[in-house]
């Protein structure tokens, strides 16, 4: 495992709080996740605080702006997958990668909305540059594994396979057997055939 990759911390927007606080913070960011899923972006933030059976000034004094729980929703995705990553790092350079693009895969069908909202409400925001660091760190890091151990075309970095798998993700399929095959499709297209 690389220094770099051992030395990236998960993504924190805030400072530690009490566990009571952390608790509701933690249940409001994963119901968000949930409603925005299902209901989209513009879901009422009564109705998260309601299905989080907290009250709506508790969610306000964790997320003052609709804005900052799009945020700890997306820096909490990003995060994950940063986190899978890292977990990889020690196993087969090839496995690594597609266990994560396969991961990925899911990650950007449900990314697409929350990055669209965010890129509205602030194109600059610090957030998105920071998740936007974090994955590309990550991703490239299981690129150059892959390369180095010379199971992936040496032309290619996460930018271009990033591109890929996330229209695979976002195109409509038939079903999921046809979903696995367009990702099988992708990974091919990554191996080394020196």
């Amino acid at each position: 495992m690389s220094k770099e990759m051992t030395e990236t911390a998960p993504i924190q927007l805030k400072r530690p709080m009490r566990a009571d606080a952390r608790r509701n913070y933690d249940n409001l960011v994963a119901t968000a996740r949930e409603v925005y899923a299902s209901e989209g972006t513009s879901a009422p933030l009564e109705e998260i605080a309601k299905r989080a059976d907290v009250g709506i000034g508790t969610l306000y004094r964790h997320f003052p702006t609709r804005q900052a729980l799009l945020e700890a929703v997306y820096a909490e995705e990003i995060g994950r997958m940063a986190e899978k990553a890292r977990e990889l790092a020690d196993c087969d350079p090839w496995e690594a990668l597609s266990t994560w693009l396969r991961e990925y895969v899911g990650f950007a069908a449900t990314k697409k909305t929350l990055t669209e909202a965010l890129l509205e409400a602030d194109p600059d925001s610090d957030v998105l540059l920071v998740c936007r660091t974090a994955l590309l760190s990550a991703g490239n890091e299981l690129i150059a594994r892959a390369q180095e151990a010379g199971v992936v075309r040496a032309d290619t970095t996460f930018t271009d396979v990033g591109r890929l798998i996330s229209s695979v993700a976002v195109v409509p399929t038939i079903d999921d057997a046809q979903r696995e095959r367009l990702i099988d499709l992708a990974l091919d297209g990554l191996r080394y055939t020196g």
